[in-house]
């Protein structure tokens, strides 16, 4: 069983920024790929960033060059460093994990609002 318990979320001006962190609480947290998804007012979940057990990342058009996914495999955590902040980053921001098997696990989410 995994658990995903999500910080660092809070109020940020635009042009700021913040870092997301998930912290894993199951074993074999270096084989799953972990992720961070948002939802905004008003709009659908969205897929902001994954990165492979190897390290390889992948974004979403409207945050590349200022949002960065990495993980620490000793820690258990994985990260979501966010610059650059704009309104429309405003969300709802979930962590997920997905095991080589398949299993999907998802954070509480956390809030993350941008505005002067």
């Amino acid at each position: 069983q995994v658990q995903l318990v999500e910080s660092g979320g809070g109020l940020v001006q635009p042009g700021g920024s913040l870092r997301l962190s998930c912290a894993f609480s199951g074993s074999l947290f270096s084989l799953y790929i972990m992720g961070w998804y948002r939802q905004g007012p008003g709009k659908q979940r969205e897929l902001v960033a994954t990165i492979t057990s190897r390290g390889t990342t992948k974004y979403a058009d409207s945050v590349k060059g200022r949002f960065t996914i990495s993980r620490d495999n000793a820690k258990k955590t994985a990260y979501l460093q966010m610059s650059s902040l704009k309104p429309e980053d405003t969300a709802v921001y979930y962590c997920y994990s997905r095991s080589v098997t398949g299993v999907d696990y998802w954070g509480q989410g956390t809030q993350v609002t941008v505005s002067s």
